[in-house]
């Protein structure tokens, strides 16, 4: 197992722990410091973060792999001095427009929390810049040790899970108000977008739940009164799962009707043209008969035209009366 981590006392501070993040050899570290706990913060960490993590502490070897392995799942890892732990969010990415996993791998000691998001998650960024600008929200998070501020980040990364669902949920019912609406052909895409986009959720939440359950049975620097902090962490995690599910119900059963609704109307269509060739079939009959080159009653006579031409309008006046009574037309 490795030793507690080294920490270089020289390196801290409230504000970027060395030189600027734009410098391509400059490792992109950001620290905060209060009450004998640190929080380091390096977002998308590079080969050169890596070395400087590798300088300043004697993490597992193992860790370090996974810290830039993109097929990690979530999971709680315990060492003799320190956790290791590897959660997913969902992200939206507006390049290619849908949701994505973004990954947060956390670095828990005594008295050190180092988070290293693989992509910008909004509530890491956002708790980190108001700690860093509001000196008594500092002193209240980090006062509490590192459990604390561990249950803190993991919280608004969580709870950021719900406006994503209620926008889901909006989209779902103006789905339904289309579908019934006459916009059911122009709505199918929209529909298989919400599936995937319920379904892309699910893969992110569904190995989360586990790793996040690990977390609430984990003792090592999470006191007994930071028990049920975890376990409110871990029954949002299972709220949002419950609407997932919800969701992929109702997704499901939005489709089906969507595609009842088409079937019925191609039905009326297929109703509407059946009638009409059941209509002109007799008329074309009688038509062809009297157009035979052969003699036929009436030959040459006006008067047999219109004859002829009346008894095929009173059949179609009886055939489509007959048809209305039905309920075919």
């Amino acid at each position: 197992m490795p030793n507690l981590p080294r920490l270089r006392r020289g390196a801290r501070g409230r504000g970027p722990a060395v030189g600027p993040p734009e410098a391509p050899d400059t490792p992109n570290v950001e620290e905060i410091e209060a009450g004998g706990l640190r929080w380091i913060n390096i977002e998308r960490p590079r080969a050169v973060d890596r070395a400087w993590l590798e300088e300043q502490f004697s993490f597992h070897a193992l860790d370090y792999e996974d810290l830039f392995s993109r097929n990690q799942r979530p999971k709680v890892d315990e060492y003799d001095d320190y956790l290791f732990v590897v959660l997913h969010f969902p992200r939206f990415d507006k390049k290619v427009g849908r949701l994505n996993a973004a990954e947060l791998d956390v670095f828990v000691g005594a008295d050190f929390i180092i988070t290293l998001p693989n992509e910008p998650i909004q509530p890491v960024d956002y708790l980190f810049d108001r700690c860093r600008r509001d000196e008594d929200l500092r002193e209240q998070l980090f006062s509490k040790g590192a459990g604390y501020l561990l249950y803190k980040i993991v919280d608004d990364c969580v709870d950021a899970s719900f406006p994503m669902l209620r926008k889901i949920g909006n989209k779902l019912e103006r789905l339904e108000e289309d579908i019934f609406e006459g916009r059911s052909e122009e709505i199918v895409r929209d529909i298989s977008n919400a599936k995937q986009e319920i379904i892309n959720f699910r893969k992110i939440i569904r190995p989360q739940r586990g790793a996040l359950r690990d977390l609430d049975r984990t003792r090592r620097y999470v006191p007994e009164d930071l028990e049920v902090y975890f376990d409110d962490i871990v029954d949002a995690s299972e709220r949002i799962w419950d609407m997932l599910e919800n969701f992929k119900e109702v997704s499901e059963a939005l489709e089906d009707s969507n595609e009842s609704v088409l079937s019925h109307r191609t039905n009326d269509v297929l109703r509407v043209l059946t009638s009409i060739s059941v209509v002109v079939l007799p008329l074309t009959l009688i038509a062809s008969i009297w157009g035979m080159n052969v003699h036929v009653p009436g030959e040459g006579s006006a008067t047999a035209f219109y004859v002829v031409i009346g008894v095929m309008v009173a059949m179609l006046a009886g055939m489509l009366a007959f048809f209305r009574h039905r309920g075919w037309l």
